[in-house]
């Protein structure tokens, strides 16, 4: 049953207007609350009214009009016809029979429970009446039907209906209208740790500090935490004092501890209207939505860019691995001993006949966000095997080849069974592959991707940790996992003198630690013969990076070889053989 606050009770019960809410369960109607209009109408005190009515619902009905009336609710209950009806029905303590007029109407409440608000009138007194109530009634259902129980600010019924209007209002007198959607931080959070009634005096807080900063803006509830505020223009360096205003007063003023809100802002201006602007607010919001240290984000000519950039990687993804504009470009990783070659790491590239060049900066994150980056990781083994023939064809050494994996690639497929199948598909050895999997996902790896993990040792395959020192460095995952190398984030090389040199102490310590625990090390980000000669002294073994080699595709790398380019010098790790051997020699 429906739980009314005490200010919604207040209210309703305060009401001149005769009305009754009820609520039908297991199609039976349930009074929840009676007016001060309905208790005069009847003549009655409410503490005695409701232990009547609930004896006996229709006791004051006249005997030959209860069966019509009880049939009109049924039929309103299950939603098959309107509450309309006229019937006779004594007033207490009057043995005449007054003609009454009932209408009712579902609304929606805070918490999404539908209760039926029912009007009577008593025809006996006057049509003149009747009509006076009735146009009361309406108003009042009118504003109900728009109003936010909570904030008692308007509802996002308002904003689909008179947005539109009121943006055009602010047009007519030659300014142009900007929406902001707000969405307050946590609020689940702050729900569980303050319960929902501390909640809904939050939002009630919110509403309030909007109101008197924008005090002529419409401000409408949105669904849930979300606020939407249509009002006149204000570039970015007004905006900013405002927003860290409301957020100062919201951690200030409120119950709990708080973040307060975040927004996104559009403009609508060049016929931009309230739809489309409500869907780019919404966007740049996501945007910003894990960076606390923003308070807005403005939407601009380069995220509409960006927006629809996405928007055509994702709707485009499927099309690019069918026709295979997703390259790899092979980038060699250098024995620093001996200078030459030692591996290949493979890096995606999407080479699109309308757009370019798209980098993996530009359509990772996206595919990640939409959870499909197992099919581009095993798209790129697929493609490596491919390529297998290709190069031997062209007489290059049979390095093995390293392919980054995600751990979100785990939670979509069983990975070990998914690359045998592939390698067994194209006679490639396991021995051709490495399998890198970053230090930030082995850190957070849930008991399915551990037991993953160790599958792919167990099945054959190399395993190296990438991107060690980037931020997230634990020493504890030597501890819980086998590795074959660890590889060092690029920017502990590029910024070896940054604090006084701290890097090249890291970088050295790392390098002794992972000696110790038997592992290799490769660093990232060679730029230069410092790089190098500094690499070497610490006894790291290898190297990566555009001093030595930059990522090249298959048909590049063939094409130099075909103008008489020289072929970079190759070590033979565990005495690979190469691809000079005999096309018909099976590997096992």
């Amino acid at each position: 049953m429906y739980n009314l606050s005490d200010e919604e009770r207040r209210i309703y019960e305060s009401l001149s207007i005769p009305i009754a809410l009820f609520q039908y369960i297991d199609e039976k109607p349930i009074i929840l609350l009676v007016s001060d209009g309905f208790c005069n109408l009847k003549n009655i005190k409410r503490d005695e009214l409701f232990p009547f009515m609930t004896a006996n619902m229709f006791g004051f009905v006249h005997p030959d009009d209860a069966v019509n009336l009880l049939r009109a609710g049924e039929a309103f209950a299950r939603r098959e016809s309107p509450f309309d009806i006229i019937y006779r029905s004594r007033i207490n303590g009057d043995s005449e029979y007054h003609t009454f007029h009932s209408m009712g109407n579902w609304q929606t409440m805070a918490d999404g429970t539908e209760v039926a608000f029912v009007q009577f009138n008593d025809m006996t007194n006057g049509m003149h009446k009747v009509s006076k109530m009735t146009e009361e009634y309406e108003i009042f259902s009118k504003d109900q039907f728009y109003c936010d129980h909570v904030t008692g600010l308007k509802n996002v019924r308002y904003f689909q209906e008179h947005g539109e209007e009121f943006a055009n209002e602010i047009r007519s007198v030659k300014a142009v209208p900007m929406l902001i959607y707000t969405d307050v931080v946590s609020m689940q959070s702050y729900n569980r740790q303050f319960g929902y009634t501390k909640g809904d005096d939050l939002l009630k807080l919110i509403a309030d500090i909007l109101k008197d900063l924008f005090p002529d803006a419409l401000i409408v509830r949105g669904n849930d935490d979300h606020f939407i505020l249509l009002t006149k223009y204000m570039d970015e360096q007004f905006l900013y004092p405002v927003f860290e205003t409301i957020n100062y007063k919201i951690k200030t003023q409120a119950f709990g501890t708080t973040s307060g809100i975040q927004s996104g802002v559009c403009s609508m201006a060049k016929g931009v209207d309230t739809v489309e602007a409500l869907g780019r607010a919404k966007y740049v919001l996501k945007e910003i939505a894990n960076n606390l240290n923003k308070t807005f984000c403005i939407y601009t000519y380069e995220t509409y860019e960006k927006y629809w950039q996405q928007r055509y990687i994702i709707e485009t993804f499927d099309e690019a691995l069918e026709k295979g504009w997703i390259k790899i470009y092979y980038q060699c990783i250098m024995n620093i001993k001996t200078g030459n070659a030692c591996y290949l790491e493979a890096l995606a590239r999407w080479v699109d006949p309308e757009r370019g060049i798209f980098t993996p900066a530009m359509f990772i994150p996206v595919l990640e966000k939409h959870h499909l980056l197992h099919k581009l990781d095993l798209y790129m083994v697929e493609q490596m095997c491919k390529e297998v023939e290709l190069r031997r064809g062209i007489n290059l050494p049979l390095l093995p080849v390293s392919i980054n994996f995600s751990a979100q690639d785990f939670d979509y497929v069983d990975i070990v069974p998914a690359i045998n199948n592939i390698l067994e598909k194209y006679n490639v050895p396991k021995k051709r592959l490495v399998i890198e999997l970053t230090e930030q996902d082995v850190a957070k790896a849930t008991d399915k991707f551990k037991k993953q993990i160790k599958e792919i040792r167990d099945n054959g395959y190399k395993l190296w940790i990438d991107d060690f020192g980037s931020g997230y460095s634990s020493l504890n995952v030597f501890s819980q996992f086998e590795f074959d190398l660890v590889k060092f984030d690029l920017e502990l090389l590029r910024n070896l003198e940054a604090n006084n040199g701290a890097n090249r102490l890291i970088l050295k310590a790392m390098v002794d630690v992972a000696k110790k625990l038997g592992l290799q090390t490769l660093a990232e980000g060679m730029e230069n013969e410092e790089h190098l000669q500094f690499l070497e002294e610490i006894g790291c073994e290898m190297a990566q990076g555009y001093y030595f080699y930059t990522p090249e595709s298959f048909e590049y790398i063939d094409f130099k070889l075909k103008s008489g380019n020289p072929m970079i010098g190759c070590d033979y790790v565990d005495e690979l053989d190469m691809f000079t051997e005999p096309a018909d020699k099976k590997e096992r």
